[in-house]
C-alpha cells in the first residue's frame, strides 16, 4: 500500500486496520480512493480524495464551503427524519479537528463517508432518469434556500458571469493568437449578434430581481447518487464548485448537456436539438422538489437559462479555439470549434422552441 496515503489516513482517528486502498478512476478532477478498514471482522469504507490545487487554487476555502453546505443539509435531513448517513456527504475531521489533511508535499486531502448500496449514471437513459436528477438538484436548492450566503466563498470568481465571459471572448477575438479567426467567421457573427443576452441574469442579480443562491455549478447526472434498492436519488455529490450564484445557472447547465440529442462534439449538426420531452421531465422534477423555494422570476426565466448557459459554453469553446486551445483538452485541431458549433446549434433550436418551453414551465408551475 502507498505509504503516502497511509500517512494521510493516520491523521484520522478511524477504528480498525487498513485492509485495502483502491483507486477510483472514473472522470474526476481529483484523485479518489476507496479505503477499507477491518474493524473486528467487519468492513468499514471511506472515500479519500486529493483536492486538485491546479484547478482549485484555494483548497481550504473549497473545504469551508463543502463543510458549511453539507452540515446545513444534514440539519435539514435530521429535522425531517431522513437518513443523515446516506442523504448527504459527511466530511470527517482529523485528530486535530481540521476538515482536511495536509500531505508532506503540501497536498490537501479529505475523507468522506462511503455511501454503500448506491450508484451514479453517466448519461440520461430515459426521461425518468432525468426527472430523478431534477428532483435531486431541486431538493439541493430547497435545502439550501436559507443558507447564510454571505459565508460562502467565491472560489472561482465570475464562473457563470456571462458578461465577463463575453468580454473574455472579445479579447480572444481581438488577439486571435491561434490565427484561426477566418475559420470561425459564422460562429463569431453568431456570438456578436447575441451580446445583449449576456447581461440579462447578471443585471437581475445585481438589481435584486434574482436572489443570490448556493449553486452547485456542475449539475451533471453523474453527480447524483441513486439508491440501488429504490432507484431514487439519495444525494448530490462533487461539491467543490459550490459558490454563490443564481439557481438558474444550475438549471440551465443541466438542460444544456442533459436534454441535448447529440454529443457535445458531434460534427453532424443535424443530430443536435433540444429534446422537449427531456426538458419537460426536468422542469417537472425540478419544480416538484424546489418550486415553493423559488421566486417567480427564477421560474419564469428557466427557458432563458437553458439558452444562456448553452450560449456561454459555446463562447468558451470558441474563445479557446481562437486562443489556441489552451484551456479545454482537444483531440484534433478544430475540436473546440466543433464543440462551439454544437452549442450554437442547440441555442438556435432553443430559440425556435422557446414558446413551447415557456408553456411547459407554466404548466409545471401551476402544479406547484
Amino acid at each position: 500500500m502507498d505509504l503516502k496515503l497511509i500517512n494521510i489516513l493516520n491523521q484520522y482517528d478511524f477504528n480498525g486496520t487498513i485492509k485495502e486502498i483502491k483507486p477510483i478512476t472514473v472522470g474526476h478532477i481529483n484523485d479518489t480512493f476507496v479505503v477499507e478498514y477491518d474493524v473486528e471482522g467487519k468492513t468499514e469504507k471511506y472515500l479519500l480524495q486529493w483536492i486538485n490545487h491546479n484547478v482549485f487554487k484555494k483548497p481550504i476555502e473549497v473545504m469551508e464551503n463543502v463543510v458549511g453546505v453539507t452540515e446545513h443539509i444534514k440539519k435539514k435531513i435530521a429535522e425531517t427524519g431522513g437518513d443523515t448517513e446516506r442523504e448527504v456527504l459527511t466530511v470527517f475531521k482529523t485528530k486535530t479537528g481540521e476538515n482536511y489533511a495536509l500531505a508532506e508535499d503540501g497536498g490537501c486531502w479529505r475523507v468522506y463517508n462511503f455511501v454503500d448500496n448506491s450508484y451514479s449514471l453517466d448519461g440520461v437513459r430515459s426521461s425518468d432518469d432525468f426527472k430523478m436528477a431534477a428532483l435531486a438538484f431541486g431538493n439541493f436548492q430547497k435545502q439550501l434556500a436559507d443558507y447564510p450566503i454571505e459565508t460562502l466563498k467565491d472560489t472561482i470568481p465570475n464562473f457563470h458571469n456571462t458578461v465577463s465571459r463575453f468580454n473574455d471572448f472579445k479579447v480572444a477575438l481581438e488577439e486571435n493568437k491561434s490565427g484561426r479567426k477566418n475559420e470561425a467567421l459564422p460562429e463569431i457573427e453568431f456570438v456578436l449578434a447575441r451580446e445583449k443576452d449576456c447581461s440579462v441574469l447578471v443585471d437581475m442579480l445585481n438589481g435584486g430581481e434574482l436572489p443570490l443562491r448556493v449553486t452547485h455549478n456542475d449539475t451533471k447526472l453523474n453527480n447524483v447518487l441513486f439508491d440501488k434498492t429504490t432507484n431514487k436519488p439519495l444525494c448530490v455529490v462533487d461539491l467543490d464548485t459550490v459558490m454563490p450564484g443564481s439557481s438558474l445557472y444550475d438549471f440551465g447547465d443541466s438542460i444544456r448537456f442533459g436534454a441535448n440529442t447529440g454529443a457535445e462534439d458531434e460534427k453532424d449538426l443535424s443530430k443536435i436539438s433540444l429534446d422537449l420531452d427531456l426538458f419537460k421531465a426536468y422542469v417537472e422534477g425540478y419544480l416538484e422538489s424546489a418550486g415553493d423555494a423559488l421566486t417567480e422570476n427564477e421560474i419564469t426565466y428557466l427557458p432563458f437559462a437553458a439558452k444562456l448557459l448553452t450560449f456561454e459554453c459555446g463562447i468558451r469553446f470558441l474563445g479557446d479555439f481562437l486562443n489556441g486551445d489552451v484551456y479545454f483538452k482537444t483531440e484534433y485541431p478544430e475540436h473546440n470549434l466543433v464543440r462551439a458549433r454544437t452549442q450554437f446549434k442547440l441555442v438556435s433550436d432553443i430559440e425556435k422552441k422557446f414558446s413551447e418551453m415557456q408553456s411547459i414551465v407554466n404548466q409545471a408551475k401551476s402544479r406547484v
